[in-house]
């Protein structure tokens, strides 16, 4: 058992990655309201901020759980290993987002996860069916996005063909504060939702939740607040990004790209996989700009972002492992 200073202190570092994670992952909410100026960045992420917020109210806990229970062994799960994997995600956000690159915070704390598991306990203590469903969405979020997103199009071309082009312009602007709303209430359900699995495993393994692992409401809440917060803080760099380096987009483009996005993400919400939320919109706004036609697509933006989409899990794991390392020093 931990004392109860050192058990606040981890919590406070839990929820330092979940802010971070609001921060680094605030573009995949509101690049695209942004960029198509539909709203000014300051409304833009109050609007997010508000949606990231109340979207435990709409989902059930089915990530959190994944991630507490179902990525390594949760009776594996100590003080040194929930530091160790913080710190691997932290510091691998911290890198991503100075350097501007829109990576997965998502798989950030899985490979971080996994580096301080097998670091303590080898390869026996990797849960593979959670470890499976995450990397087979590696792939699959954004490709599910980028179709998705390409039917939409196609959807908002048909229903527009009476509409002139400041008409079609005109009715997007307004769908697109739905969309971004909707987009923000998948982003806060399946990313918040991390660092509350984090929390309770914590909790579970200092026998603070009985013999049955669980949420407790108080830790959804603290939670969703931290990445609202972190959403409120903005994330520039990446706004800009995600927002017009990798192509350009109308109003009825970044409805599309959301909406698409969106989808994806309640879908994998509702059946517990725990997503990346900035694979997702990528591949969404890869797929808007392709549908117009692929030189739209600045596709050596693109090409960095998926090698950085790669890179990681192991990196994150690399971090996290060394980490471990060295607190067991101690």
């Amino acid at each position: 058992m931990i004392s109860f200073s050192l058990l606040v202190a981890l919590i406070a570092v839990a929820l330092l990655f979940d802010f971070l994670n609001g921060l680094h992952d605030a573009a995949n909410s509101i690049a695209t309201v942004v960029a198509t100026r539909v709203l000014q960045p300051h409304w833009a992420v109050a609007w997010a901020a508000f949606f990231n917020f109340i979207a435990f109210l709409v989902f059930g806990l089915h990530v959190a759980n994944t991630i507490g229970a179902g990525i390594i062994n949760p009776d594996i799960v100590n003080a040194q290993v929930v530091f160790s994997a913080l710190m691997g995600a932290i510091v691998w956000n911290v890198i991503t987002w100075l350097l501007g690159i829109p990576s997965s915070s998502s798989h950030a704390l899985i490979g971080g996860l996994l580096g301080a598991g097998l670091s303590k306990a080898g390869l026996a203590t990797i849960e593979w069916g959670g470890v499976t469903k995450t990397v087979l969405a590696i792939v699959g979020s954004p490709a599910l996005g980028l179709v998705l997103a390409m039917l939409l199009v196609l959807g908002v071309a048909w229903t527009s063909l009476r509409l002139s082009p400041l008409g079609v312009d005109k009715r997007y602007r307004k769908l697109q504060l739905v969309s971004a709303a909707l987009y923000s209430l998948g982003h806060g359900g399946n990313d918040a939702q991390k660092t509350m699995g984090i929390i309770a495993v914590l909790l579970y393994s200092q026998g603070m939740l009985g013999n049955e692992f669980h949420i407790p409401l108080w830790v959804v809440l603290t939670c969703q607040a931290a990445m609202a917060l972190g959403t409120l803080a903005g994330g520039w760099r990446i706004v800009h990004t995600m927002g017009s380096k990798i192509t350009r987009l109308t109003p009825a483009q970044g409805f599309c790209a959301e909406t698409g996005g969106a989808i994806t993400l309640f879908g994998a919400t509702w059946l517990g996989v725990p997503v990346s939320t900035t694979h997702t919109i990528t591949g969404a706004i890869i797929g808007v700009g392709a549908s117009r036609r692929l030189s739209a697509v600045r596709w050596n933006v693109a090409s960095n972002i998926v090698v950085a989409w790669v890179v990681t899990l192991p990196a994150a794991a690399a971090i996290s492992a060394a980490t471990y390392w060295i607190v067991s020093l101690f």
